[in-house]
């Protein structure tokens, strides 16, 4: 992927050239343990640039995505997205997954060198957010919130003895830490905190810990194969509530992990519920599904990054005509209480998150999600 992306560059900068084409990067793990999510990450952007290029782009002007393959692997983006804003041409960075990913272009000061946003990246983890950084322009909510809204569904049922299950690296200690914090709200600890390490799906000792611990329920900040191989052998013996944050797809865990034993599974939610077009924007995304990408199945990953993928085009519209990295991201301030059909984000010179709107979902007995 790496190879086909360095070959194909020079042709996309002269076509850029040639027809003053707006310049979008995206780094994404179309290999590894998250090809699957990373995938239909790109597709939701993609729906969104093509239904607007196909009405003649911004100010005249076509978007066209640069997208590299990281395999979730926090060097490769590193090493990506520098040959990417080493590009003046490249106006915004878009939909990259991964908390430590991210994390370390902060901690490298890529974003700062470059002077250029991140919108809509897939994470929520509190250190791309605290301290306050000017670079990455958040749509969903964090990991945090996703933790407090569980952890109060929890205790309102009288639950008080709540395990986690965590990816062992910034992801994980992100959404572990959201989830003792909004515990501690509460007066209470985590029964049990298990680690599994990432880019496996060994999580044989975790299961054997958070069984001992005898928790109600278990709060798992995993991908999809972990979380599916977890869900699966805690079954065996473990008869907690089971939640997940909101990064999985459930698709996937249903695939990887069999329906009996991912049915009644919680899931958080950060944007609106993809499935009935009963908001404007959810009307959009199926109609331009069908038109863009004919057969392609909706879920909460695409849907969520083609309302990113709004975002940044709506910053380009406000950069005008002769946009630069400094204009998209004074765009993207300018971006007050902005409706997204159904999804109203906020950002301003000191805020870049723009939403924290959180839901909790349910697998039902067909695999299918229920609000």
């Amino acid at each position: 992927m790496h190879k086909l992306w360095i070959a194909v560059v020079p042709w996309l900068l002269a076509s850029a050239c040639a027809r003053a084409d707006v310049l979008v990067g995206q780094v994404a793990p179309l290999s590894g343990v998250l090809a699957s999510t990373g995938k239909q990450m790109v597709l939701g952007g993609k729906v969104l640039f093509d239904a607007v290029n196909a009405q003649g782009g911004v100010h005249g002007q076509k978007i066209r995505t640069v997208v590299a393959d990281d395999g979730y692997k926090v060097d490769e983006t590193l090493r990506l997205t520098r040959e990417m804003v080493a590009d003046p041409q490249v106006l915004a960075l878009f939909g990259f997954a991964g908390t430590a990913n991210v994390g370390k272009l902060l901690q490298e000061k890529v974003l700062e060198q470059a002077g250029i946003a991140l919108v809509a990246p897939y994470t929520g983890g509190e250190p791309l957010r605290t301290p306050f950084n000017p670079w990455i322009f958040h749509v969903r909510a964090g990991y945090a919130d996703e933790a407090e809204h569980m952890v109060k569904q929890l205790t309102a049922q009288g639950i008080r003895r709540v395990a986690v299950l965590y990816q062992n690296d910034a992801f994980g200690q992100a959404g572990l830490a959201g989830v003792q914090a909004a515990l501690a709200r509460r007066q209470l600890k985590v029964a049990a905190a298990a680690s599994y390490e990432r880019n496996t799906d060994e999580v044989a000792a975790a299961v054997d810990s958070i069984q001992k611990a005898d928790a109600q329920a278990v709060i798992m900040v995993a991908v999809n194969k972990p979380a599916a191989a977890f869900v699966k052998r805690y079954r065996n013996g473990g008869g907690g509530q089971i939640f997940s944050i909101s990064v999985v797809d459930p698709a996937e865990l249903v695939r990887l992990g069999g329906i009996d034993a991912v049915r009644g599974l919680g899931i958080s939610q950060v944007v609106p519920y993809p499935y009935q077009p009963l908001l404007p924007a959810v009307r959009e995304f199926h109609q331009l599904m069908k038109q863009f990408a004919p057969g392609a199945a909706i879920n909460y990953t695409n849907f969520e990054e083609f309302l990113g993928a709004k975002v940044l085009v709506e910053a380009l519209r406000r950069a005008g005509p002769k946009p630069t990295r400094a204009a998209v991201i004074k765009a993207l301030e300018s971006l007050r209480a902005y409706d997204l059909g159904g999804l109203t984000v906020s950002f301003s010179p000191d805020n870049r998150i723009g939403s924290r709107f959180v839901e909790v979902t349910v697998i039902n007995s067909s695999g299918k999600l229920l609000k």
